[in-house]
Protein backbone atom coordinates (compact mmCIF):
# COMPACT_ATOMS: atom_id res chain seq x y z
CA UNK A 1 0.00 0.00 0.00
CA UNK A 2 1.48 3.36 -0.91
CA UNK A 3 2.51 5.42 2.11
CA UNK A 4 -0.14 8.10 1.40
CA UNK A 5 -2.93 5.50 1.50
CA UNK A 6 -1.47 3.96 4.65
CA UNK A 7 -1.35 7.38 6.34
CA UNK A 8 -4.98 8.08 5.35
CA UNK A 9 -6.04 4.66 6.65
CA UNK A 10 -4.27 5.28 9.97
CA UNK A 11 -5.84 8.72 10.32
CA UNK A 12 -9.29 7.25 9.68
CA UNK A 13 -8.76 4.41 12.14
CA UNK A 14 -7.08 6.33 14.94
CA UNK A 15 -7.95 9.97 14.45
CA UNK A 16 -5.81 12.89 13.36
CA UNK A 17 -3.49 14.55 15.83
CA UNK A 18 -5.41 17.41 17.35
CA UNK A 19 -8.79 15.87 16.43
CA UNK A 20 -9.23 14.93 20.08
CA UNK A 21 -8.36 17.27 22.88
CA UNK A 22 -5.15 16.40 24.67
CA UNK A 23 -5.17 14.96 28.15
CA UNK A 24 -6.06 18.00 30.26
CA UNK A 25 -3.11 19.76 31.84
CA UNK A 26 -2.89 19.58 35.58
CA UNK A 27 -3.42 23.10 36.87
CA UNK A 28 -4.79 23.71 40.38
CA UNK A 29 -7.14 20.82 41.09
CA UNK A 30 -8.05 18.02 38.77
CA UNK A 31 -10.73 15.35 38.67
CA UNK A 32 -9.41 11.84 39.32
CA UNK A 33 -9.12 9.42 36.41
CA UNK A 34 -12.27 7.35 36.12
CA UNK A 35 -12.42 3.78 37.36
CA UNK A 36 -13.34 0.95 34.99
CA UNK A 37 -13.53 -2.81 35.22
CA UNK A 38 -10.38 -4.91 35.05
CA UNK A 39 -12.21 -7.35 32.79
CA UNK A 40 -11.83 -11.13 32.94
CA UNK A 41 -8.19 -11.34 31.79
CA UNK A 42 -6.15 -9.64 34.54
CA UNK A 43 -3.24 -11.78 35.78
CA UNK A 44 -1.29 -10.80 38.91
CA UNK A 45 2.51 -10.87 39.11
CA UNK A 46 3.25 -9.54 35.63
CA UNK A 47 6.94 -9.04 34.86
CA UNK A 48 8.51 -5.64 35.44
CA UNK A 49 9.27 -4.15 32.02
CA UNK A 50 8.75 -0.95 30.06
CA UNK A 51 8.50 -2.74 26.72
CA UNK A 52 5.92 -5.41 25.93
CA UNK A 53 7.56 -6.02 22.57
CA UNK A 54 9.16 -9.42 22.13
CA UNK A 55 9.74 -11.91 19.32
CA UNK A 56 6.49 -13.11 17.77
CA UNK A 57 4.51 -9.99 18.69
CA UNK A 58 2.95 -8.60 15.51
CA UNK A 59 1.13 -5.33 15.06
CA UNK A 60 1.55 -1.58 14.83
CA UNK A 61 4.10 -0.40 17.39
CA UNK A 62 3.07 2.39 19.72
CA UNK A 63 4.77 4.20 22.60
CA UNK A 64 2.47 5.34 25.42
CA UNK A 65 3.82 8.03 27.74
CA UNK A 66 2.42 10.21 30.45
CA UNK A 67 2.56 11.13 34.09
CA UNK A 68 0.87 10.15 37.32
CA UNK A 69 -0.45 13.11 39.32
CA UNK A 70 -2.52 13.62 42.46
CA UNK A 71 -5.71 15.67 42.30
CA UNK A 72 -3.59 18.55 43.70
CA UNK A 73 -1.29 18.28 40.63
CA UNK A 74 1.65 16.83 42.52
CA UNK A 75 3.68 14.17 40.75
CA UNK A 76 3.29 10.69 42.23
CA UNK A 77 6.79 9.18 42.09
CA UNK A 78 7.05 5.40 42.39
CA UNK A 79 3.45 4.74 41.33
CA UNK A 80 3.03 1.17 40.09
CA UNK A 81 1.48 0.94 36.59
CA UNK A 82 0.39 -2.53 35.41
CA UNK A 83 -0.62 -2.79 31.72
CA UNK A 84 -2.26 -5.61 29.73
CA UNK A 85 -4.13 -5.85 26.44
CA UNK A 86 -5.08 -8.09 23.52
CA UNK A 87 -2.70 -8.94 20.70
CA UNK A 88 -3.21 -7.68 17.14
CA UNK A 89 -5.77 -10.48 16.55
CA UNK A 90 -7.85 -9.41 19.59
CA UNK A 91 -6.75 -12.32 21.80
CA UNK A 92 -5.43 -12.14 25.37
CA UNK A 93 -2.63 -14.38 26.62
CA UNK A 94 -4.16 -16.14 29.65
CA UNK A 95 -1.38 -18.68 30.13
CA UNK A 96 1.60 -16.33 30.26
CA UNK A 97 2.58 -12.69 30.20
CA UNK A 98 2.67 -11.71 26.52
CA UNK A 99 1.55 -8.07 26.23
CA UNK A 100 1.53 -7.75 30.01
CA UNK A 101 3.91 -5.94 32.29
CA UNK A 102 4.32 -3.46 35.10
CA UNK A 103 6.65 -0.56 35.78
CA UNK A 104 7.12 2.24 38.28
CA UNK A 105 6.75 5.95 37.58
CA UNK A 106 10.02 7.86 37.90
CA UNK A 107 10.75 10.63 40.42
CA UNK A 108 8.60 13.07 38.44
CA UNK A 109 5.68 10.66 37.99
CA UNK A 110 6.58 9.83 34.37
CA UNK A 111 6.11 6.49 32.64
CA UNK A 112 6.85 5.14 29.15
CA UNK A 113 5.46 1.92 27.65
CA UNK A 114 6.42 0.35 24.31
CA UNK A 115 3.77 -2.01 22.95
CA UNK A 116 1.47 -2.55 19.97
CA UNK A 117 -1.96 -1.25 19.10
CA UNK A 118 -4.32 -3.96 20.39
CA UNK A 119 -6.61 -5.77 17.98
CA UNK A 120 -10.37 -5.73 18.21
CA UNK A 121 -11.64 -7.98 20.97
CA UNK A 122 -15.16 -9.35 20.23
CA UNK A 123 -17.81 -6.86 21.38
CA UNK A 124 -15.31 -4.21 22.46
CA UNK A 125 -13.49 -1.26 20.98
CA UNK A 126 -9.66 -1.11 21.09
CA UNK A 127 -8.43 -0.54 24.63
CA UNK A 128 -5.53 -0.99 27.01
CA UNK A 129 -6.14 -2.09 30.60
CA UNK A 130 -4.13 -0.52 33.39
CA UNK A 131 -3.99 -0.42 37.15
CA UNK A 132 -2.20 2.46 38.83
CA UNK A 133 -1.24 2.32 42.49
CA UNK A 134 0.58 5.05 44.37
CA UNK A 135 2.93 3.92 47.14
CA UNK A 136 0.70 2.91 50.06
CA UNK A 137 -2.43 4.11 48.27
CA UNK A 138 -5.60 2.75 46.70
CA UNK A 139 -5.53 1.03 43.30
CA UNK A 140 -7.06 2.74 40.27
CA UNK A 141 -8.24 0.22 37.68
CA UNK A 142 -9.20 1.65 34.32
CA UNK A 143 -8.99 1.31 30.53
CA UNK A 144 -7.52 3.63 27.92
CA UNK A 145 -9.19 4.15 24.54
CA UNK A 146 -8.14 5.14 21.03
CA UNK A 147 -9.78 8.14 19.33
CA UNK A 148 -11.48 7.70 15.96
CA UNK A 149 -12.52 4.08 16.50
CA UNK A 150 -15.91 3.18 15.00
CA UNK A 151 -16.61 0.78 17.86
CA UNK A 152 -16.24 3.52 20.50
CA UNK A 153 -19.90 4.54 19.98
CA UNK A 154 -21.16 0.95 20.47
CA UNK A 155 -18.99 -0.07 23.41
CA UNK A 156 -20.97 0.28 26.65
CA UNK A 157 -17.74 0.71 28.67
CA UNK A 158 -16.21 3.39 26.44
CA UNK A 159 -15.60 6.67 28.28
CA UNK A 160 -14.52 9.73 26.32
CA UNK A 161 -12.54 10.99 29.32
CA UNK A 162 -10.25 7.96 28.97
CA UNK A 163 -9.19 8.72 25.40
CA UNK A 164 -5.48 8.80 24.77
CA UNK A 165 -4.01 11.57 22.66
CA UNK A 166 -2.54 9.93 19.56
CA UNK A 167 0.19 11.33 17.32
CA UNK A 168 0.57 9.56 13.98
CA UNK A 169 3.42 11.79 12.76
CA UNK A 170 6.81 10.19 12.42
CA UNK A 171 7.83 6.57 12.07
CA UNK A 172 6.45 5.46 15.41
CA UNK A 173 2.89 5.92 16.63
CA UNK A 174 2.82 7.80 19.93
CA UNK A 175 0.10 8.05 22.58
CA UNK A 176 -0.20 10.08 25.76
CA UNK A 177 -2.32 9.83 28.88
CA UNK A 178 -1.84 11.39 32.32
CA UNK A 179 -3.39 9.61 35.29
CA UNK A 180 -4.82 11.62 38.18
CA UNK A 181 -5.18 9.82 41.51
CA UNK A 182 -7.35 10.73 44.47
CA UNK A 183 -4.89 10.31 47.33
CA UNK A 184 -6.10 10.26 50.92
Amino acid sequence: MPSTLLLLALEHAYGRPGAVSATPACTDEHEPTRQQTAGPFFLPHSPQRASLLEPGINGTKIVLTGRVYSTQCSAVPGALLDFWHANDAGEYDVEGFRLRGHQFADGEGRYRLETIVPGLYPGRTRHIHVTVRPPNGPILTTQLYFPGEQRNARDSLFDRQLLMTIDNDGELKAARFDFVLALT
